[in-house]
Parts: structure tokens; C-alpha cells; sequence
């Protein structure tokens, strides 16, 4: 059995995802979650025999993927890797040794960058705001959120939690997980700036995808500040969407619309 488990969600992104599981190589279990690319993934699966493949109809969401993903994981530790983040096998090794070494940790990241070796978009600091910023330290460093385009956690957490909380959609998995780690477990998220993981995608916008952030957000605050606080942050996406006639996004958030399979 492997130390280590990956787990992957993929959508319509093949060559990226190729070249994800070419750096991660064969060191570790990798689990591969396809939400419904269009086509389907074509020659991958037979290329990387080693890969445990799940094959869903249609996009379920990232956190519905994750969790299916979860499932299927063996090892003492669970990366969480976007389909589009690249990390060698060895670094891998090395976050999980970091996460092993310290107790005070609940989950560690490698330092995201891009191709050019710069520091990419990583740290959230005030949550549930989307908006990320590049990691400026040069030394390993405790952040309060990260994005999960690359986290690792312990397989024993996860299971305390018995899954990532499905009220969210695309947005606010990994803000959740986070929350978990630094409130509910008193544990630290680290940086670990000796490895790296190049991650350069600019993220998808639709009008869907905007509703979903603003629902996740809504979740997100009403399950850690308060019902009536993520209520007042639904009824203003709402209102904000309407003066502004953005119709289709009014119509999503009234309807409670997320990515999550029923869309």
C-alpha cells in the first residue's frame, strides 16, 4: 500500500493532465477523478496504466469529485492536486515528510509558481474572499488559507471529517478544509518552500461559475460566522446581480445553482 494517495479532479484538460501525472511519475497512488470531459480523455488511460480512474457522466462539481476521490484513497497522506498544477513524485515525498516531522502541522503546500520559477497566486488571507496572492516568504511559512490547487493533509483527518462538505460546489472546498484544519483540529497550514509546484492556469469564467462562488462564500460564512451573516451575503450577490442586470446570474442565485451535478 502507498504512503501517499493523489487525488485528482480533471475537466477538459487533458494535455495539462498528462502532464501532471508524467511529473508525478510512479512513486505514489494517483487517483484520477474525471468530471465529465467532454469526449472523454482519449489515450490516458491506457498510457498510464498505474493511475485508478473514475469516470463521471457530467461535471458533479469539484467537492462531489473530491470526495469520490477521497474515497478511494489508501495512504497515511492525501494530496489534493489540481489537474493543472505539475509536482515531481520526490516533492510529494518531502511534503509528507515535513507533515510527518510536525505535529503542530495539519497540512502543508509546496510553493506554487510558474513556469518562469515566480511565485503564483497561493495564499488566501482574509476567508471566504476568492481573491489570492503569491507567496512572498523565502522560508517556510504558516498561512491561514491556500488555494488547493496543490494541499496536503493527513488520511486520518480527512476520515475524522468523514468527507469535504457537499454544500459546496466548484468554490469553497478548499476553504473549508483549511477552516477544518486551523479551527476545528488548533493545527497550522505550512508553506514549504523547498518544493515546488508549477501552477500557471488562468482560472475559468462563466456566469455558472460565478454563482457558485457566491453560493460557496454564502455556505462558507453562515457555517462559521452565522446564519443570518451568509443569508445577508446571498440576498446582496442577489441584489448586486439584478441592479447591475446581470439576469442569468440573478436567475442562478435564486435558484441556488452551484456546480454540483444538478445544473
Amino acid at each position: 500500500m502507498s504512503r501517499i494517495s493523489v487525488v485528482i479532479v480533471t475537466r477538459n484538460r487533458t494535455g495539462q493532465l498528462r502532464e501532471s501525472l508524467e511529473s508525478l511519475g510512479t512513486e505514489h497512488q494517483l487517483i484520477v477523478v474525471d468530471n465529465g470531459t467532454e469526449g472523454g480523455l482519449g489515450p490516458l488511460e491506457e498510457d498510464f496504466p498505474h493511475v485508478r480512474w473514475i469516470r463521471l457522466p457530467k461535471n458533479f462539481g469539484l467537492t462531489k469529485a473530491l470526495n469520490l476521490g477521497l474515497r478511494s484513497a489508501e495512504g497515511e497522506f492525501v494530496l489534493f492536486l489540481h489537474d493543472d498544477t505539475r509536482i515531481p513524485g520526490a516533492g510529494v515525498s518531502e511534503l509528507a515528510d515535513v507533515l510527518d516531522q510536525h505535529v503542530e502541522l495539519g497540512a502543508v503546500a509546496p510553493l506554487l509558481v510558474d513556469s518562469m520559477g515566480h511565485p503564483t497566486p497561493q495564499v488566501r488571507q482574509n476567508a471566504p474572499s476568492p481573491e489570492l496572492t503569491p507567496c512572498t516568504a523565502t522560508t517556510d511559512i504558516d498561512v491561514p488559507s491556500v488555494t488547493g490547487a496543490a494541499l496536503m493533509v493527513r488520511a486520518f483527518f480527512l476520515k475524522a471529517m468523514r468527507q469535504i462538505d457537499e454544500r459546496y460546489g466548484n468554490f469553497g472546498s478548499d476553504l473549508d478544509l483549511c477552516a477544518q484544519v486551523i479551527r476545528r483540529a488548533n493545527k497550522k497550514i505550512r508553506i514549504v518552500q523547498s518544493v515546488r509546484a508549477v501552477h500557471a492556469s488562468i482560472p475559468a469564467q462563466s456566469t455558472l461559475l460565478s454563482a457558485d462562488c457566491a453560493i460557496g462564500t454564502a455556505v462558507y460564512l453562515a457555517k462559521y460566522q452565522g446564519t443570518a451573516v451568509g443569508l445577508k451575503h446571498r440576498a446582496t450577490s442577489v441584489l448586486n446581480a439584478i441592479v447591475s442586470f446581470r439576469w442569468p446570474l440573478a436567475k442562478h442565485l435564486l435558484a441556488s445553482q452551484k456546480i454540483d451535478g444538478t445544473q
